[in-house]
């Protein structure tokens, strides 16, 4: 029965190669039978590369509106705790609207039992997987391949809703973590992962595993696989030494030279003190980038809207320093996070998907505008993903696009946010055009 189902895949394959538009399955995309080891890619063998401050795909520069998906690994297994057919629906929802990037979480940390997690986790301990996870994370790239998608890979966290740096220094000392509350504590709490050596070599081990691991749908290992973007060393890493930068991607490079490498920054986020052109500067680093958070930062609040117009402003004033900023690098930059809560006024409610998006439909464009100006005036952007797609999922469910630690709607864009999906497409549309 599977040598049949494999024949039958590869006689549909080899239909859809004469057929303009075709991909097996269509919009709900059947589970494929497992690949048998050394099998090709649905998408041509082909790596991103960043050359004099852009990115480079088959000799053209390559431009794109992205979107976070942090949720997709989840979502991709094969059990109750994923949808499949959900995952290909959201998929297909993304294409239609242009998206090409999609930046993924593709570590998670256990045990499952510990609150604001991606559950269930990736790794359950150190060095011990679920399967079923790992499964999902293959399931994802092999269906991103199939419609041409890029990914970013997360391999590590700051924040405590994936597990994260925390983990591993809970791990690493057996004991609990001081979840915020106190950010200060926890913050100081998390930092001790850079100089814990056991908590390295997990982590090590951990981007050994997932780079070499072989996908079980198309037979590559992660380091041969063209879907892959670039692999990220953490999300939003903090008060880090900048040796640990520049020595875990010498490590990356050292597995994987097919693939770019980048750090998960913020930029220089308020309050924090770290140096962003010697974050990105090290030969390890193929491109920088930047997160904005008008709402996170204090800059903005839903409840007070006349708040917004000085937000925009300092938010503009952040990109554009550190674009300044990415030029000198001679690096592609990327806004690799952003986002803005719905309208909060006496009859609506924040974290109601029917309330409305103005404030937030104004900072997309004014986000969008600005990567789409600096690429105009030969600058060094590249690129924005937005956070998050959650697409047809709604408060209550687990994998929507806000963390485990965020009140469910927070910065989610839906599928029936109109507006805004008309804003990303305006300018997925425009990096098509400069991609052409």
């Amino acid at each position: 029965m599977k040598t049949r189902r494999r024949v039958i895949a590869a006689l549909v394959l080899l239909v859809c190669l004469v057929i303009p538009g075709c991909r097996p399955g269509g919009s709900v995309t059947p589970t494929p039978t497992r690949a048998v080891t050394g099998q090709t890619s649905p998408v041509s063998d082909r790596f991103m590369t960043a050359s004099q401050g852009k990115f480079m795909l088959a000799g053209h520069p390559y431009y794109f509106i992205g979107a976070n998906f942090w949720q997709g690994m989840n979502l991709g297994v094969d059990g109750s705790s994923g949808n499949r057919n959900l995952l290909n629906q959201e998929l297909d929802r993304l294409q239609q609207l242009g998206v090409t990037n999609l930046r993924l979480m593709a570590a998670s940390e256990g045990p499952n039992t510990e609150p604001y997690r991606m559950v269930p986790a990736l790794m359950e301990s150190p060095g011990i997987y679920n399967e079923s996870v790992f499964d999902g994370l293959d399931y994802l790239l092999y269906q991103m391949g199939l419609r041409n998608m890029k990914a970013v890979m997360v391999l590590n966290n700051y924040w405590q809703w994936s597990g994260g740096m925390a983990q591993y220094v809970s791990w690493h000392e057996k004991g609990p973590i001081p979840y915020p509350g106190d950010y200060g504590i926890f913050m100081s709490y998390v930092a001790r992962f850079y100089a814990c050596e056991e908590c390295q070599t997990w982590y090590r081990n951990h981007i050994q595993t997932v780079i070499n691991r072989t996908n079980s749908y198309n037979g590559q290992k992660y380091r041969d696989n063209p879907v892959i973007f670039s692999w990220e060393l953490a999300n939003e890493p903090r008060r880090f030494p900048i040796d640990w930068i520049n020595d875990t991607a010498s490590f990356i490079k050292s597995l994987d030279p097919n693939h770019m490498v980048t750090t998960g920054s913020e930029g220089t986020p308020p309050g924090e003190r770290q140096n962003f052109i010697l974050t990105h500067q090290g030969s390890g680093i193929d491109y920088a980038t930047i997160h904005i958070w008008p709402g996170n930062w204090g800059w903005f609040n839903p409840g007070s809207p006349a708040t917004y117009d000085n937000a925009e402003r300092l938010s503009i004033q952040y990109f554009q320093t550190h674009a300044v900023e990415a030029v000198s690098l001679g690096k592609p930059l990327v806004l690799e996070e952003f986002g803005l809560a719905r309208d909060w006024e006496p009859l609506h409610d924040i974290y109601n998907p029917n309330s409305p998006t103005t404030y937030r439909d104004r900072f997309y464009t004014a986000m969008f505008e600005q990567v789409s100006s600096a690429i105009s005036l030969g600058e060094t952007l590249a690129g924005a993903n937005f956070w998050a797609w959650s697409g047809t999922a709604r408060p209550g469910y687990p994998w929507i696009g806000d963390p485990p630690h965020e009140t469910s709607g927070w910065y989610s864009v839906y599928n029936s946010d109109s507006s805004t999906l008309s804003i990303i497409t305006e300018y997925t549309q425009k990096m098509a055009q400069l991609n052409k």
